[in-house]
């Protein structure tokens, strides 16, 4: 246990600013979650605003790292950037089937004649 006054002091504001931290990181994983189950492209446009702006605030103040925000902001906007393409892109073609391999006794050279 401290034993001065300022150390006391600075455990209850850290209690504190930990708790606060907590509840934005919450509030925006919720906000990510509502982003990631919207289907209308406008709306998931206008939420992707508020959620990237939340995540910078947690890396500006270091409740989540720089890079984590960066990475967060980029799956979003992809996922955004897909919801309309989705339902417009053409089927994808099939692949060609793949050409049957040879064995090892059916590629061997036959000796060369003299």
């Amino acid at each position: 246990m401290a034993n001065h006054k300022s150390s006391l002091k600075r455990i209850r504001s850290n209690e504190a600013k930990a708790e606060k931290n907590r509840y934005q990181l919450k509030t925006t994983r919720t906000f990510i979650k509502r982003l990631k189950n919207t289907a209308d492209k406008k709306e998931a446009e206008t939420l992707l605003k508020e959620v990237s702006s939340m995540i910078d605030k947690l890396a500006k103040k270091n409740i989540i790292h720089k890079n984590n925000a960066a990475h967060k902001k980029s799956k979003l906007t992809k996922l955004v950037s897909g919801i309309g393409a989705a339902k417009t892109a053409a089927p994808a073609k099939t692949a060609a089937p793949k050409k049957a391999t040879t064995t090892k006794a059916a590629s061997a050279k036959a000796p060369a004649a003299k």
